[in-house]
């Protein structure tokens, strides 16, 4: 009962913990039923109880063989119990064999029905793992003294994509780095993240000042009227001697530092909108400007992380909780980030997407 592979192109079935528990307490109660019934002499029958076991055993599998197998194995049961219950009328024993015969077909068709359904959700699954690749390329972990790590965590546990954002890119001005939240959810914010990384690509090649990159990226944002989307994003540029890094903040969450354990906002020079907002302020974007040093830790974030709430409704104290973190590799680091998220959320789980990605100067 703890897995059950199934057809083609339908993921194994596990079964939690507790759900077995509860499977074996039916079968407990199946079993006792039949001893029962055979000790109670031929005036009584419990033989209708067997209609439960094709049920039973559909709810452990994915292949239809398995309640048939169960159903045929409980008719055989109801004609031992008839074979000792002779005080009863006939109709009593059809009734209980029609019931149980009912109980198996349906069954089967169930678990026909719920595998043909898995099977579309599955390869509804694949098609977006195979756009994130597209869109969101996994970045090399280790450029030079660089070392990078990324993690995207959709907040819909059946969905593996969604409206965050990010992108990693060596070019002749440095390497170039995107983090991004594009407004809504779904297909359309899907496409507008798609427009937000094509347009960032071909600029962070071509483009030698970064506010030109982001301006360009809100030129085209701003071009899409049919929809009036608009994208909070980080853009970076780490020199290429990996001495400077500029910053350029496009009303999304700060970049927080963390150097010989404590933590810092690198807050912009002065506040500026999400990309394709641009023109209501008529000013452009602000660049900052800092110098890493060896054992730096940057991490960028989506607001799916600072904005987690737990059972009582507090944001997740992403500044407070992220000097007891391990600082080995921004890979640990990340997956411990994810776990402590997790956990101050609880059973409720993350309410918005999530991106991270962490940048750590080595020697």
């Amino acid at each position: 009962m703890t897995a059950d592979d199934g057809p083609a192109g339908v993921p194994p079935l596990h079964l939690p913990r507790r759900t077995r528990l509860l499977l074996y307490g039916a079968i407990a109660l199946l079993v006792g039923a039949v001893v029962a019934d055979l000790v109670t002499g031929p005036g009584t029958t419990l033989s209708p109880v067997l209609a439960v076991a094709p049920v039973l055993a559909g709810a452990t599998t994915r292949t239809a063989r398995v309640p048939l197998i169960a159903g045929a194995i409980a008719v055989l049961a109801v004609g031992l119990l008839e074979t000792t219950n002779t005080d009863l009328p006939t109709e009593v024993h059809v009734t209980a064999l029609i019931t149980v015969l009912a109980a198996t077909l349906a069954s089967a068709a169930n678990v026909v029905l719920v595998a043909a359904r898995e099977r579309q959700l599955y390869q509804v699954r694949t098609v977006a793992e195979a756009a994130q690749r597209a869109l969101l390329r996994p970045p090399a972990g280790r450029i030079g003294p660089l070392r990078l790590a990324v993690r995207y965590v959709a907040a819909a546990a059946e969905a593996r994509i969604g409206g965050d954002l990010y992108a990693v890119m060596e070019t002749r001005f440095g390497v170039r780095i995107l983090l991004g939240d594009v407004q809504g959810h779904g297909l359309p914010a899907v496409e507008t993240a798609a427009d937000v990384l094509g347009v960032f690509r071909e600029a962070a090649r071509t483009e030698p000042d970064l506010t030109r990159v982001a301006e360009r990226m809100d030129a085209a944002l701003a071009a899409r009227s049919e929809d009036g989307r608009f994208t909070t994003a980080l853009l970076l540029n780490v020199a290429p001697d990996r001495d400077t890094v500029t910053i350029v903040n496009c009303g999304h969450p700060d970049p927080l530092l963390r150097r010989g354990g404590r933590v810092s906002d690198l807050e912009p020079p002065f506040p500026a909108p999400p990309l394709g907002l641009l023109g209501l302020t008529g000013s452009g974007y602000p660049a900052g400007r800092f110098e890493p040093r060896l054992g730096d830790l940057l991490l960028l974030h989506t607001d799916g992380v600072s904005e987690a709430r737990d059972a009582e409704g507090r944001f997740y104290p992403l500044a407070e909780r992220l000097p007891c973190l391990p600082a080995g590799n921004p890979q640990d680091l990340l997956d411990a980030l994810l776990a402590d998220v997790r956990g101050w959320v609880g059973e409720a789980g993350l309410a918005d997407d999530a991106a991270l990605l962490a940048l750590l100067w080595e020697q």
